[in-house]
């Protein structure tokens, strides 16, 4: 999921900061083993990798089971069919520079930062067909119904008025026994419900939730979010593609990685935990003392599990909704947008976001590419990869003019059709966070739970390592 708070900070430079530096020693997560236990990781996404390696670190016996034939997960670097070194992401882009496992693993592991987001030129938000811009400290009129108050705020204010005020009630998403019975209120209304509760117009509304698209979530999942992420100055991704933090982990943990090995059945009792794994299209079982499931709900619950999952557990895994997410990138013989002094990123009502994601790249050509979730993604989805391409010339074309003359090629990712994640980011629908977050990440028995949908950052590398980080304790330290 894209952060609210990551829509605050879009236009401010990014820039990684001193202060972000402070915590990240890479001290060893755990203590070494005094009995060592045999753990099968289900999963090689960024939750089953730190897991499996802090684990193996401290001494225990790790196998990895991925379905898939690479690590990462929906970390993944779109490198084809792309010319001239070019790339970008399918999946997790942004790191807030407050998102300290990130950073310290990938210091850790010898990894450059780069700013994600230029800090100079202007964007372009595109609102009721007019393309606002908006420079490095500039003040646009918003084609909006504003109130006079809003229009001096500016969207850093009217976070401000409406949103800031509860931060204190909203408290610590990540403490214990969270959220409180007193936030059950703004997990039954939408995030837009919630604004308009707090005063809001519905021009503020709409500047406040421009290229969302998700407008069935819970308004408790954007305070939680807005919440984690009010400590960051900017966001900042990896040279030469985020896929090289997973990777990195992947090569430490080579021989103990089983790839093309999909998990169809989970058993488990008091002694330990058996897994059925298709390998070469033939069932192998594999047994340990423990298991980390790492496995997103939707492919979940094509597993079989003996004995089943109590109802509560079950409940969440049917339910839990995932957010749909499309890319659709255009491959731009120069960077036109240049010209005019613009950086390449947007945000519409259309709705989505458009970024250029190699604007720091050596040579002329560049990528626009379209950020799309929710209903609209679907609809991307379902085209012929022909349409998508189409769909992007047309839709980049109102917002950056000239993409129509300079596209060489285009290329698209729909997460819905990745057959081992099914859909992108976990996203609470209205009233479900309150009933379901007691019980998504509870261990059941010998099986644990981890991945960024059992965390209180879903969508962010950094839920996915807390997340990974909480079950390799809770087998650690298990009697």
């Amino acid at each position: 999921m894209m952060s609210i708070s990551s829509r605050r900070e879009f236009l401010k430079q990014s820039l990684l900061g001193a202060a972000a530096w402070r915590t990240l020693a890479a001290q060893k997560a755990l203590d070494r083993a005094a009995a060592p236990k045999k753990v099968i990781v289900a999963g090689a996404g960024m939750a089953g990798l730190v897991a499996a390696y802090e684990l193996t670190q401290a001494g225990h016996d790790v196998t990895i089971l991925e379905a898939r034939t690479r690590p990462g997960g929906r970390v993944f670097t779109l490198r084809e069919p792309f010319s001239d070194g070019l790339f970008a992401e399918t999946g997790a882009a942004r790191i807030p520079d407050n998102h300290d496992l990130t950073l310290r693993y990938a210091k850790l592991f010898g990894l450059t930062l780069d700013p994600f987001y230029p800090g100079s030129l202007a964007s372009i938000q595109y609102i009721l067909g007019t393309r606002v811009r908006v420079g490095p400290g500039e003040k646009p009129e918003w084609p909006l119904d504003l109130t006079a108050e809003e229009k001096k705020l500016g969207p850093p204010g009217l976070w401000q008025k409406y949103v800031v005020p509860v931060m204190p009630e909203v408290g610590d998403p990540k403490a214990a026994g969270w959220p409180p019975a007193l936030l059950k209120k703004y997990d039954q209304a939408t995030f837009q419900q919630f604004l308009r509760g707090q005063g809001a117009s519905a021009g503020a509304v709409a500047l406040m939730t421009l290229g969302l698209g998700m407008d069935d979530a819970s308004g408790l999942f954007f305070l939680r979010d807005y919440a984690l992420g009010r400590g960051a100055k900017g966001l900042v991704k990896i040279r030469g593609g985020n896929d090289q933090l997973p990777k990195a982990f992947a090569a430490r943990l080579a021989e103990k990685t089983r790839y093309g090995s999909p998990v169809v059945r989970i058993e488990h009792d008091a002694r330990g935990v058996r897994v059925v794994v298709q390998q070469a299209g033939s069932p192998q079982t594999m047994s340990a003392q423990y298991l980390i499931c790492t496995i997103p709900f939707l492919v979940l619950r094509r597993v079989e599990i003996s004995p089943a999952l109590p109802p509560e557990k079950r409940r969440a895994v049917e339910e839990l909704h995932y957010t749909a997410i499309a890319r659709v990138y255009l491959q731009s013989r120069q960077r036109y947008w240049l010209q005019d002094g613009l950086n390449g990123f947007a945000l519409t009502d259309h709705p989505m976001e458009i970024w250029a994601p190699m604007f720091d790249q050596p040579g002329a050509r560049g990528i626009l590419l379209s950020y799309i979730r929710g209903p609209l993604a679907d609809r991307v989805t379902a085209m012929p990869e022909a349409d998508r391409g189409r769909f992007g010339v047309e839709e980049i074309g109102k917002v950056f003019p000239g993409i129509r003359e300079n596209v060489e090629g285009s290329a698209s990712w729909c997460w819905n059709l990745e057959e081992w994640s099914r859909g992108a980011a976990a996203e609470f629908h209205v009233g479900q966070m309150a009933r379901m977050l007691p019980n998504i990440a509870r261990p059941e028995g010998r099986v644990h739970f981890a991945g960024d949908h059992t965390s209180a950052q879903p969508g962010w590398m950094q839920g996915a390592l807390e997340s990974g980080l909480r079950a390799a304790r809770e087998i650690h330290q298990a009697a």
